[in-house]
């Protein structure tokens, strides 16, 4: 999962996993094509030096849609990323799930489903797998791709990929303790939890990050 492209910045975010919800992510009108072999998953997964500037976009771009927002409404207390899940039907619950595990891990941000979102899913076929990927017009999203959510957990795919927007980056040699490990630790690993030092991570950021982005724009 990953890739970026200047106009079009992409945040590799490799995860996914086999059907490990016991929901196929993945019952659309078009067939998936077959999952892809261990050697080009594993390709997928090797992060670089594009990828850590990706995921810097990404997050730079969130927080500054955020941060207009609340320039726009000073009495606003939580910090709270919007999202817009239309995009990608096939994957609503595995979306769900993902919202729930981050809010329930994290107390300086918290996503909700809205309008005017902030960052939007979809879902398609793509042999890059999934990614997070920036416009490079402050706006973002999250693509989910089929193969991948067949081969690898697709809550733990599409909560890693959502870990890219609230600011964390891949470290594919990470256990699968670590949900930024992504596809690294191979696809019997299903755990979509943040570990300490993520959820740590990500509260830092939206702590000092956007309150400095918010007085920029201010």
């Amino acid at each position: 999962m990953r890739h970026l492209k200047n106009a079009v910045a992409t945040a590799a975010a490799g995860l996914g996993l086999v059907a490990a919800l016991g929901t196929a992510p993945v019952a659309l009108a078009a067939p998936a094509p077959a999952a892809p072999s261990a050697s080009s998953t594993i390709a997928a997964y090797n992060g670089s030096g594009e990828n850590a500037a990706a995921n810097r976009a990404f997050l730079d771009a969130v927080m500054k849609s955020v941060a207009e927002k609340r320039a726009a409404n000073p009495g606003i207390k939580a910090v709270t990323v919007t999202y817009d899940a239309s995009g990608a039907p096939s994957f609503r619950s595995q979306i769900a799930n993902s919202t729930r595990i981050w809010n329930s891990s994290v107390s300086n941000v918290q996503l909700q489903e809205g309008s005017g979102a902030d960052f939007t899913y979809r879902e398609g076929n793509d042999p890059r797998g999934s990614y997070a990927s920036t416009d490079g017009h402050g706006r973002g999203y999250i693509f989910l791709d089929y193969a991948q959510n067949q081969q690898y957990d697709s809550t733990r795919v599409t909560t890693h990929e959502t870990g890219h927007v609230l600011g964390l980056p891949d470290n594919y040699s990470g256990p699968c303790s670590e949900l930024m490990s992504g596809g690294g630790p191979g696809p019997s690993c299903t755990n979509a939890q943040p570990d300490a030092n993520e959820r740590a991570r990500v509260n830092q950021l939206w702590q000092n990050g956007l309150a400095s982005l918010a007085r920029s724009a201010s």
